[in-house]
């Protein structure tokens, strides 16, 4: 008889961690009340196999400088969203939090404004041909 597994679940267990892992962090944000913050959203998280350690990306809407205080707002609030996180998730270590402004937002954001670029020129190129 073939062996079956105990799950139903074909979720992978570092993608389970990840998620409860991002809900948590992005719950306590929320009660954040750090003005440096912003409009920020927590996009991903990616715990080390060893959960040690975990990468904690965000995007934020705003200029430049609304980039650099949400980063300095971040950690500074690592502390206590790591504290946080160790009360209400049970996991056999509390990993450190690390935070980078997720890439693709900005690859996203920069294909966008390419592709306004070209139907800007399409419709430039299509009113002087008529």
């Amino acid at each position: 008889m073939p062996k079956r597994s105990s799950s139903p679940r074909r979720y992978p267990r570092s993608a389970r961690i990840n998620e409860v892992v991002l809900e948590t962090l992005a719950d306590e944000l929320e009660r954040l009340s750090d003005p440096r913050l912003g409009f920020v959203t927590l996009t991903g998280v990616e715990v080390t196999p060893d959960l040690r350690q975990a990468t904690v990306y965000y995007s934020v809407l705003g200029p430049s400088e609304q980039h650099e205080a949400t980063s300095k707002a971040l950690r500074s609030a690592g502390s206590h969203l790591r504290a946080v996180l160790g009360q209400q998730v049970r996991m056999k270590y509390l990993p450190r939090l690390s935070f980078h402004e997720d890439p693709a937002v900005a690859t996203g954001q920069r294909v966008e404004q390419i592709i306004r670029d070209l139907h800007r020129e399409e419709g430039g190129e299509g009113e002087r041909q008529e």
